[in-house]
């Protein structure tokens, strides 16, 4: 046997040197800054060959390592120092927007040049969205004009997708907010947004980052008012985003006001004290009565577990609602109020199968109880009944509906017949 190790086969051959052209080459941030400013220099104004010159340089250099410093020279001209300022001992270059044009249709052609460059470079994206975010915190380094420039071209990219709506949290920022430079550079980003698209797809994309109800943090706490931001972004142009806030804060009121109504209905509080504060609420946000009998509805509706036969849930349901009917009654003041009521009950018997049979009975309840006054009247019922209803259980409650309204117009003319006599 032999004792002696044997010794390994080992790999030889002839080594291969790789191609210049396939290696990537590597830069510190100077040596990077100087190749894309050549670059820039050399391609002109022509944002064409700009974004030409930018597809092309991303194949010998180091965009994802970089990306910081690629971004600064397009938007800056150079590397921004902490703050927001130009190094004076750097390189810079005019072609950048920062130089450029201050008009929406410049800042729509560079913005087609990020876009492109992000396209080609995906990976781009993430330090696209961070450059946007610490250049919105560095805006009080930059001019009036620059501002104005930064704004336009971010509510383009906004628009067309290229930036997530997340990047407007750096606008948040106290400094920001206290000298109004959030609130002013808000004004030219929202402008150029809406016009690429529309309000409501803006109020979509804000909605995806939750930010659709923080518009009023672009002004200081003092003046977080419906009434301000309205009056300043109505002044400044922006009537439709004025009207979204309002309509906002009014679905935000209303919200709140049904928490609340049904609080107060599960701790029993007195009818009196719940109708104030009802009263209270609607005059406070301006939220008319036709809109709160609806919320009235279905909180009074909420703080029951019904039962699940049919034949014993109509006999509960009047039950519960004649003890509510005062509550109701005190929002049933306006012909509007009352068919908007109506509507409530039709679309509730509809969407709860156990209450298809309930209909006619609750709208009998509600005509005859006083409390001081009927929560229903005639004339509401009537007009349901001939064209004010909607399409849901359409037949089956007409049909449950028919006696009764037979009975109230042979009462009606009954009663115009004793009045003509008495004349």
């Amino acid at each position: 046997m032999n004792n002696q190790k044997q010794q390994k086969p080992t790999l030889s051959g002839q080594r291969f040197k790789t191609r210049k052209r396939d290696e990537k080459e590597r830069f510190d941030p100077t040596q990077f800054q100087d190749c894309i400013i050549q670059g820039l220099t050399e391609t002109g104004t022509d944002l064409e060959a700009v974004a030409k010159f930018l597809d092309a340089s991303g194949a010998k250099l180091d965009y994802r390592r970089y990306a910081e410093t690629l971004f600064d020279i397009l938007v800056a001209g150079g590397m921004l120092a902490p703050g927001g300022t130009l190094a004076d001992d750097m390189m810079r270059t005019d072609v950048c927007v920062f130089a450029a044009q201050e008009d929406l249709e410049t800042m729509q052609a560079f913005a087609q040049v990020f876009n492109k460059l992000i396209r080609r470079y995906k990976y781009l994206e993430k330090g696209f969205e961070d450059e946007v975010k610490k250049l919105l915190l560095f805006l009080k380094g930059f001019s009036e004009s620059e501002r104005n420039k930064l704004a336009m071209l971010t509510g383009v990219l906004l628009a067309n997708g290229t930036l997530n709506a997340s990047i407007l949290n750096s606008l948040y920022n106290e400094n920001l907010v206290k000298e109004g430079v959030s609130a002013a550079f808000a004004v030219k980003l929202f402008k150029s947004w809406i016009n690429e698209k529309d309000i409501n797809a803006v109020a979509a994309s804000l909605r995806k980052v939750s930010m659709d109800n923080r518009l009023m943090e672009l002004f200081p706490a003092n003046k977080q008012s419906v009434e301000h931001f309205t009056k300043y972004f109505t002044e400044a142009g922006l009537k439709e985003l004025s009207e979204y806030v309002r309509n906002q804060q009014t679905i935000g009121a209303r919200k709140e006001l049904q928490k609340e109504l049904q609080e107060q209905m599960s701790r029993g509080d007195p009818f009196k004290d719940i109708i104030l504060y009802v009263k209270e609420e609607m005059k406070k946000n301006n939220i008319p009565e036709p809109v709160v009998i609806g919320i009235v509805w279905s909180s009074v509706m909420s703080t029951v577990e019904w039962n699940k036969k049919e034949e014993l849930v109509a006999e509960q349901a009047i039950k519960h609602l004649k003890q509510y009917s005062p509550l109701l009654a005190a929002f049933t003041t306006q012909g509007q109020s009352e068919l908007t009521l109506l509507l409530k009950i039709q679309e509730y018997c509809y969407d709860n199968i156990h209450f298809m049979k309930a209909f006619q009975k609750i709208v009998v309840l509600f005509y005859k109880v006083f409390f001081p006054a009927e929560v229903l009247s005639e004339e509401p019922i009537l007009k349901w009944y001939k064209d004010a209803h909607v399409a849901k259980g359409k037949s089956v409650f007409l049909e449950q509906m028919k006696k009764f309204v037979e009975w109230l117009k042979n009462a009606e003319e009954e009663s115009e017949s004793e009045a003509e006599e008495g004349d």
